[in-house]
C-alpha cells in the first residue's frame, strides 16, 4: 500500500510541476519583432566576429608552430 502512496504523491508532484512551470510562462515579457531581429542581429554579429577572431589566432598559432617545426 506504501508503494502506491508514493505512486499518487509522485504523479501529484509531477502535475504541480508543470502547472507551477505554466504560471511561470504566463508572467514572462516576451519580446516584440523589433527587439528579436535586433537581439538576433546581436547575436550574429558576435558570432562573426568571434569566429574570425578565433580563425586568425588559429593561423597565427600554425605559422609559430611551422616556423618552430
Amino acid at each position: 500500500m506504501a508503494f502506491v502512496g508514493r505512486m499518487k504523491q509522485s504523479l501529484a508532484s509531477t502535475f504541480a510541476f508543470f502547472a507551477d512551470s505554466w504560471a511561470e510562462l504566463k508572467k514572462v515579457r516576451w519580446p516584440n519583432r523589433k527587439e528579436l531581429t535586433s537581439y538576433t542581429l546581436v547575436v550574429l554579429v558576435t558570432i562573426v566576429l568571434t569566429t574570425i577572431y578565433f580563425w586568425l589566432l588559429d593561423i597565427g598559432i600554425s605559422e609559430l608552430v611551422e616556423l618552430i617545426v
